[in-house]
């Protein structure tokens, strides 16, 4: 979703079109000399349309499969060094070919028309759809693991993530429920509702998200100060954060401001889950709802 609303804004700084006469060519290269076909299982050559899934390929560890992946693809820190292939919507189909790839991970956030393209081009293109909570999280790694081989390893670490989450479950079950309000756009206004993810990790970490029942992300300011959130939560989103929550402190009457609890979390955090880096993120944002755990050590 963060992703979806990075891409919009950042239209104008496209790199990537197509030039249809190369396009012709490396469509005929792969056609002519890609002879070797793999299994999904047994893929040699993966391409990555999403942080998360160039994440959990790194967790596998089979990143020495990996051969492009797109530009906010960022964690680990050695996953910059890969290819680019375009961003989360947009990718670059001829980049993608050039790669000789005889897999692709994408999303549901990936432009339709793409995969059939590469589709008709005898490369093997898998779909993950956008997870909402923790338990379908780990079902797409357990997933991506049977597809690569590695489907021990990633029992091991489901394992250990829901260990921790019980613990947290456990220690902050009796505490109060502070009302939240998670920012992850600005112009507009974007909240995460019951359907994501997110909204999975401010109940576990046992709080209340004030925008659960909205019908969509876009949230107004009225009914923020409506609502009167105890805790205000704001993916980073670099300066323009910053202005966020200078705009925020004008509503002097706000429980979060009055408190002085409005926080920045990192939107690669909580915006590209895997069973890792979504105990990770519980546990900052438990942190952040709950100081008088941090402070009870």
């Amino acid at each position: 979703m963060f992703f979806r609303y990075l891409t919009i804004h950042h239209k104008v700084n496209a790199k990537f079109k197509m030039q249809k006469s190369k396009l012709f060519f490396l469509i005929l290269s792969v056609l002519c000399f890609n002879t070797t076909v793999f299994s999904q299982e047994g893929s040699k050559r993966i391409i990555s349309l999403s942080p998360a899934l160039t994440e959990e390929i790194y967790l596998l560890g089979i990143e020495d499969k990996l051969v492009g992946c797109t530009i906010y693809c960022k964690r680990p820190p050695s996953a910059q060094k890969k290819e680019k292939v375009g961003n989360v919507v947009e990718v670059n189909v001829e980049k993608i070919i050039s790669l000789r790839p005889d897999l692709v991970l994408a999303t549901e956030l990936t432009d339709p028309k793409d995969i059939e393209k590469l589709k008709a081009l005898g490369i093997s293109v898998i779909n993950f759809p956008t997870p909402r909570n923790f338990s379908e999280i780990c079902e797409g790694f357990l997933r991506l693991a049977r597809i690569v081989r590695r489907e021990q390893k990633a029992k091991e670490i489901v394992e250990e993530a829901n260990k921790e989450i019980e613990t947290i479950k456990e220690m902050v079950k009796d505490l109060p429920k502070p009302k939240v309000f998670v920012q992850i756009g600005a112009r507009p206004l974007f909240t995460v509702t019951k359907d994501s993810f997110i909204h999975n990790l401010i109940e576990l970490a046992g709080g209340i998200n004030i925008a659960s029942s909205a019908k969509t992300g876009l949230y107004s300011r009225e009914n923020v100060i409506r609502k009167d959130p105890d805790v205000i939560i704001i993916a980073s989103m670099g300066i323009t954060g910053k202005k966020e929550k200078k705009h925020w402190e004008a509503y002097k009457t706000l429980k979060a401001v009055k408190g002085e609890r409005i926080y920045f979390i990192d939107a690669s955090e909580v915006c590209s889950p895997t069973p890792l880096s979504f105990v990770e993120a519980l546990k900052e944002i438990v942190e952040l709802i709950h100081p008088e755990i941090k402070k009870d050590g």
